[in-house]
């Protein structure tokens, strides 16, 4: 059995069994149709230790990570969601040019471009190559780098400590934790603080969100998980906010445990209150998720197989890791979705891992006009919605999977 990344416990509960499937952001080019696909085992674990949910790890982070097919800045949702963050810390915090702020897996610098307008020095460390060229161009200066307890070191030694540290949704794709927060504890100015961002297993369990289980997502965080983690490392978890990004987020702050002038706010104890009264220690609570995922699978199968019976074409709007989970645990392909569409330019011309579906710009749902069109990635449904009113023209129906199955 593996041992736990957080504390290294045994690993003997089951979580929920997925299958296998390939990387999620592993798409294909069109000459790599005909070669075969590295599956992997899709199973997580809970440790009865220290709560953490996680996945065996397959992959090298170099592997999932050094080039990358997400750029942030595609959704006007999450640009919105950055622009607040950075409109509000920089009050909060009291930062000016004198600071320096460093975001770890800072993507194309969709965020740390808010700051700009301050005059605050800033630094962004983003391992994808490709994506830390876009960064650099969008005028955020970006080392290509992944973060660990050595480059925190010499990080420190060439540009000093950081007065912010922020990481959005980058605590999950690490496999080393125990290496990355004591890069985070090195890094940290006395005085200063952590912001992570990071999907919240509460919600997860509650909401049914299985689909956001995949290879590049190594743990699943629960703040009873993250506060056992950091106070190994002399952190404190001192306040915390509920944002409803993908699907239900934490975004936590975190200081020196010596620290003393910041007090623990309220909002902490509320949230591990929340979480242990809905069982959260109680590893007994995750034996009942396996049946929610089962739910959903049959209800997905009746709606495809049903309108596949009456000749229905059925489209995907996303190309997200998330939705590769679901079609590749649902065992869906071509034989049902025809295609999907994807606003990155990145990703068109390319294939889905593992269901080959073929990805094409929006373009293509006016050209085609599909019966049906999936929302793969359901966390931004609203935005989607509101860019795919045109396609009430032809009595087009949209389609939601998680937490249930939905069709308006």
């Amino acid at each position: 059995m593996p041992n736990c990344r957080s504390c290294h416990h045994p690993l003997q509960h089951l979580f929920v069994d997925l299958r296998t499937s390939p990387l999620s952001n592993s798409y294909l080019r069109p000459e790599q149709l005909n070669l075969g696909t590295a599956y992997y085992p899709l199973r997580v674990f809970v440790c009865e230790q220290c709560l953490l949910v996680q996945l065996e790890q397959f992959e090298s982070p170099q592997d999932i990570f050094e080039e990358y097919a997400y750029f942030s800045s595609y959704s006007s949702s999450w640009l919105a969601h950055a622009k607040q963050y950075v409109d509000t810390i920089v009050p909060r915090l009291s930062l000016d040019h004198s600071s320096f702020v460093v975001e770890i897996a800072s993507n194309d610098g969709y965020l740390l471009q808010y700051f700009n307008p301050h005059s605050i020095p800033i630094l962004g460390i983003e391992p994808a190559k490709n994506v830390a060229k876009q960064a650099e161009a969008n005028g955020v200066p970006t080392i290509s780098e992944f973060f660990s307890l050595d480059f925190a070191k010499q990080l420190v030694m060439e540009r000093g400590t950081a007065d912010l540290i922020i990481g959005n949704n980058v605590l999950a794709h690490v496999p080393e934790l125990q290496d990355f927060i004591a890069g985070l504890k090195e890094l940290l100015s006395p005085d200063g603080t952590i912001t992570l961002e990071f999907p919240h297993l509460l919600r997860l369990m509650k909401e049914n969100q299985f689909d956001t289980i995949y290879h590049e997502h190594f743990s699943y965080l629960s703040l009873l998980s993250v506060t056992h983690l950091f106070s190994r490392y002399g952190l404190t978890v001192y306040d915390l906010e509920e944002w409803p990004t993908h699907g239900g987020s934490l975004r936590i702050f975190a200081k020196h445990a010596e620290h003393a002038t910041l007090a623990v706010s309220p909002h902490v104890e509320r949230i591990l209150h929340e979480e242990i009264a809905y069982g959260l220690q109680d590893i007994s609570t995750y034996s009942s998720f396996p049946q929610q995922v089962k739910t959903v699978k049959e209800a997905v199968y009746n709606f495809l197989f049903q309108a596949s019976r009456e000749n229905k074409q059925i489209a995907a709007y996303g190309a997200p890791a998330k939705g590769n989970t679901l079609l590749n645990y649902l065992g869906v392909g071509t034989d049902y979705i025809t295609y999907t569409v994807d606003k990155n330019p990145y990703k068109q011309g390319l294939f889905l891992p593992g269901s080959r579906i073929p990805i094409f710009s929006p373009a293509k749902i006016q050209e085609t006009k599909p019966d049906y069109i999936i929302l793969l990635p359901w966390n931004l449904k609203d935005e989607i919605e509101q860019e795919l009113l045109y396609t009430r023209e032809w009595d087009a129906k949209l389609v939601v999977c998680i937490p249930k199955l939905e069709i308006y």
